[in-house]
């Protein structure tokens, strides 16, 4: 799965990183589709705000750090679940409300 993530940033958005290794922690998939989107810290606060979940500046600079740093943090599943699902609406906007059928 790894390798064909990266083939398809490579291939479709010009995406490459120096350090490639076997296996991709959330953090990597985070920060490829932040460079993937052109999205900016604000942008990926707005995207979370979408789905009701509040981060800050700072938590999502630590994310972005090196594994090494000090402050580096690492990026959970439910943020990474919660930034999925608001790129969603935020590429292609809210869900329709269903209509009520009328006899």
């Amino acid at each position: 799965m790894y390798i064909r993530f990266n083939q398809f940033l490579d291939e479709k958005y010009k995406v490459k990183f120096k350090h490639q290794t076997d296996t991709m922690t959330n953090n990597d998939i985070f920060k490829k589709l932040r460079v993937a989107h052109k999205l900016r810290d604000d942008d990926i606060i707005k995207i979370l705000e979408l789905v009701d979940f509040r981060v800050t500046k700072s938590e999502l600079n630590a994310m972005f750090r090196r594994e090494d740093h000090p402050n580096y943090m690492e990026c959970g599943d439910q943020i990474l679940r919660n930034f999925l699902n608001g790129l969603i609406i935020h590429l292609r906007g809210p869900l329709p409300k269903p209509q009520k059928k009328k006899p």
